[in-house]
């Protein structure tokens, strides 16, 4: 009813199914001012595939605008296309610039656009917050393993990370791993702690063998077999271990080779330096950061993909590979046991001596990998971004409608 109706009870009667049966959506802000395309690693490929699967749903129960840097807005112009947003005057490569921002230019954006809290996907918030938030968590490592980081980056997270976790209305976590981190390392409390895992997409159509022939061609892997690795050269994602476990393998099986796809990270002059130390220069691959296209193609053609990561909130790379059939052999560590379940084969991230025999045992013995190739698959089809898009809709109503019931008991 309108408000001239509620006042003074006079006129006709007003016609109220509309608003008794369409009540309004939840309108709400997604903070990605954070996210710079590829410079923040997996967390990229969980946004921005959880975005398109809420955007593909067209919920009606929520309004999403989303808040983002120049660079987010020309790499994902189709994103921007499906929900309402608003491009903040920064790149986002400037973390100073980019908190500065989040607490003047984003704190006024989403008081004038009305909205009822943010989602801050990318860990912490602003210290400025008119609008309550909620906060994704992919993981705690700089609190956890802070001598990975450096003195700004540890420190900054691990001041305002358990900060940012407390104050917010909810916490999305990709799984119970970084859930319990949450609750532990953090304090939040359970009840606030949800779970948003990541999808992947399943059904996606083979590339025609022609292109993907041309794909390993020019990245000089037709023909050949190979380990594919994608990974930016973060300390954390140990790839000397497994340039020196792949020394040991490759010596006797000179049609094998290295494939380590991803952009250059702080430790890319160690990696090399390994590369460099064990003679492996024509063995190994760097291709650097590829299209979606062309590492579709070097999973669906790996021998197997190697994973051995340090730390991993949850590990979408070995997802990835599951679904389109890749053998995958990973670390015993962090969510990775809960993503991969019994389709991997999992060893201490330390234990070289493991590596090389897990590596050989899939080179020489082809029925293994078939085996692994489909418990892969049958694994990933578990991880459907529809799903997660659900997930995460019922979380903003969820919140949406206790933010509101707060509201009218405080009126």
């Amino acid at each position: 009813m309108t408000p001239d109706a509620v006042g003074n009870g006079e006129g006709e009667a007003q016609d109220t199914s509309i608003e008794e049966h369409e009540p309004v959506p939840v309108r709400l802000g997604v903070n990605l001012l954070w996210l710079v395309p590829g410079e923040v690693g997996g967390s990229e490929e969980y946004t921005v595939g959880l975005l398109q699967a809420l955007a593909e749903q067209d919920d009606p129960r929520i309004d999403v605008t989303l808040y983002v840097n120049r660079r987010f807005r020309k790499t994902y112009p189709y994103l921007l296309r499906a929900f309402e947003s608003r491009v903040a005057p920064v790149s986002g490569s400037s973390r100073i610039l980019r908190v500065l921002v989040e607490t003047s230019w984003l704190a006024y954006r989403s008081r004038h656009d009305d909205i009822a809290f943010i989602h801050h996907a990318g860990g912490t918030m602003p210290a400025l917050r008119p609008v309550p938030g909620i906060v994704t968590l992919h993981d705690l490592q700089p609190i956890t393993h802070p001598e990975r980081f450096g003195f700004i980056k540890r420190t900054y997270i691990r001041w305002i990370a358990p900060r940012s976790l407390r104050s917010a209305v909810a916490v999305a976590c990709l799984t119970g791993f970084t859930a319990q981190d949450a609750i532990q390392r953090a304090g939040v409390h359970r009840d606030r702690v949800h779970i948003v895992p990541c999808g992947v997409t399943t059904d996606a159509e083979v590339p025609d063998p022609v292109v993907q022939s041309s794909v390993m061609e020019r990245h000089g892997v037709l023909d050949r077999r190979y380990v594919l690795y994608p990974a930016i050269t973060y300390a954390h994602k140990n790839h000397e271990m497994l340039v020196a476990s792949f020394a040991r393998v490759c010596g006797e099986r000179p049609d094998t080779m290295l494939v380590l796809t991803g952009g250059i990270g702080p430790n890319e002059e160690v990696v090399q330096a390994a590369i460099d130390a064990y003679g492996l220069r024509a063995r190994i691959v760097r291709p650097g950061r590829v299209s979606e296209a062309d590492l579709d193609v070097l999973y669906r053609n790996a021998h197997m993909l190697a994973f051995p990561s340090l730390y991993e909130g949850f590990g979408l790379p070995a997802l990835e590979a599951m679904s389109r059939g890749c053998p995958v052999i990973a670390s015993r560590v962090g969510g990775l046991p809960e993503v991969t379940g019994n389709a991997a084969v999992l060893l201490d991230p330390f234990d070289t001596a493991g590596w090389v025999t897990a590596m050989a045992d899939l080179f020489d013995h082809p029925s293994r990998c078939i085996e692994l190739s489909r418990r892969g698959r049958l694994r990933a089809a578990d991880f459907r971004w529809p799903d997660s898009a659900r997930s995460l809709a019922s979380l903003y109503v969820t919140i949406g409608r206790k933010l509101g019931d707060s509201s009218r008991e405080l009126s």
